[in-house]
């Protein structure tokens, strides 16, 4: 089973690829998705944001306001600091979990780790592959504000909390330019996923 990390920066289409290498026969692990499910009530990681954040960060129905969370931490970066450290360690645990129900079943050519922060959480060492989606700032500035509604300063905070794309990107082992429309990137994604699988035989 080969372990493909997909990441970039914010807005460069890293969920996009990781679709592509799902159509080809792959499972994706989406980090968002088991960060969503580590937030929901009462489990351990929803408490603790509860505790270091406080009521202001909470709907209702007492899930977690993820626009007020993302407000705070994107202003502070000490503030970001702490939810990655109350985030990251459970997003990794299931990960690693399902990496080895995966690796039992002996059926499954691939798994995609589509992971933003799999490169700052330093979990280069689950991967086979490093794979980063990259993209001119432009893009990911008009992706951002159509997909989501957010404003400029939303879309400039959220880029720079990330590491340089650049700096990323000297770290791949594959680089997958996702600009130039999603027929050029399909190519790309198919060309990586023949060569792979044709050394794994």
């Amino acid at each position: 089973m080969v372990v493909i990390g997909v990441t970039g920066g914010v807005g460069t289409g890293k969920s996009t690829v990781a679709k592509m290498f799902e159509a080809l026969g792959a499972v994706v692990l989406d980090a968002d998705q088991l960060a969503h499910e580590a937030m929901e009530p009462k489990r351990l990681a929803w408490r603790r944001v509860a505790e270091t954040f406080g009521p202001k960060v909470l709907n209702e129905d007492q899930t977690i306001n993820r626009r007020a969370l993302a407000r705070i931490v994107f202003a502070d970066p000490e503030a970001r600091r702490r939810l990655e450290a109350i985030i990251h360690p459970q997003v990794l645990r299931r990960i690693k979990q399902a990496l080895h129900h995966l690796r039992s079943m002996r059926s499954v050519p691939a798994v995609v780790l589509d992971v933003p922060l799999l490169v700052e959480a330093g979990a280069q060492e689950l991967v086979d592959v490093l794979l980063v989606v990259v993209a001119p700032p432009e893009v990911q500035r008009e992706r951002l504000t159509k997909q989501y509604g957010w404003t400029v300063e939303e879309v400039t905070e959220r880029i720079n909390a990330q590491m340089e794309l650049s700096a990323k990107a000297a770290l791949a082992d594959y680089v997958v330019d996702n600009a130039d429309g999603l027929e050029r990137t399909r190519k790309q994604v198919r060309q990586l996923w023949r060569q792979r699988m044709s050394t794994r035989r």
